[in-house]
């Protein structure tokens, strides 16, 4: 599998800090994966990601850009990503379409900006200036902006936060079909619905250095329970049973709870992506 970004020893400090904010880290990214760089606020995660899309230099370490040294590109590299950042930067005195219009100006390839527009349901809008439109229609508009350029990667920074749950589900469909069709995407985020629903390894970032990479499903295979949780009626009352995973097609207890017609529920005891979250980095999300 082909590396988007390879990194190795990355280690980075502020000119006013006494100690490094990145600390000796190591990971690759690969192309055509959505990879998830996940922990608590202040570990590095922004640092990381402003070092990659080449807004911070004087790094220590190597970075390589499908095998070029990320400090040997020139501004053409600005032409093959496409960034979201957490906060969305407009002109909030021109419209939608004047702000799309304008950075899509900056790049030789350019997508179109009706389609995007649409698909995220601001094209009606597209008159209207982006200083009346709530938080919501900002963070799609920025959305828009980081696809304007067909980027061959995309680095995205809590991109459904203040997103309701119908717009939220656009942007993830298209973030997944952007990576259907091999595009890359670094996803920094709190949102644990979107590390699961999206991501295909995660790495977690803890005081500068990266403590744990995997998939979401093997760190719930790792960090759960092998048990499930039966709910069921009993004297017009819910009650619950627990009973291991392992041999569960012989336990004759949990056959006979089937065959009674009463059961409502039945959950495997896998740990939630925020629990994990609590456990690896000690920090808990609320």
């Amino acid at each position: 599998m082909k590396a988007a970004f390879s990194v190795e020893d990355l280690s980075f400090r502020y000119p006013s800090s006494k100690e490094d904010t990145i600390r000796r880290i190591s990971f690759e990214v690969y192309e055509g994966e959505i990879f998830g760089l996940l922990g608590p606020s202040g570990a590095g995660k922004s640092t990381i990601q402003k070092i990659l899309i080449k807004l911070l230099g004087n790094y220590r370490g190597t970075i390589k850009y499908f095998g070029k040294d990320l400090n040997s590109l020139s501004n053409s590299y600005y032409e093959e990503i496409g960034v979201g950042f957490e906060v969305p930067v407009h002109f909030s005195k021109l419209t939608a379409l004047e702000n799309m219009k304008f950075f899509s100006g900056f790049y030789k390839k350019r997508a179109n900006i009706q389609e995007l527009m649409e698909r995220v349901g601001l094209w009606e809008y597209r008159n209207v200036k982006v200083a009346e439109f709530s938080k919501g229609m900002k963070v799609r508009l920025n959305f828009v902006r980081a696809m304007l350029n067909h980027p061959r990667v995309l680095f995205l920074d809590e991109v459904t936060n203040g997103l309701d749950p119908k717009n939220a589900r656009i942007i993830k469909d298209m973030i997944a079909e952007y990576r259907a069709g091999g595009g890359t995407v670094f996803l920094t985020t709190h949102l644990m619905n979107d590390v699961e629903q999206l991501c295909d390894r995660i790495v977690f970032c803890v005081d500068g250095r990266l403590v744990e990479t995997s998939t979401p499903r093997d760190l719930k295979l790792k960090y759960g329970k092998r048990e499930v949780k039966v709910e069921y009626r009993k004297n017009g009352n819910i009650e619950s049973a627990i009973f291991p995973l392992d041999g569960i097609g012989f336990n004759n207890e949990f056959q006979d709870l089937l065959r009674s017609g009463k059961v409502e529920t039945i959950h495997s005891c896998e740990t939630s992506m925020e629990e994990i979250f609590i456990l690896v980095t000690g920090v808990d999300l609320k």
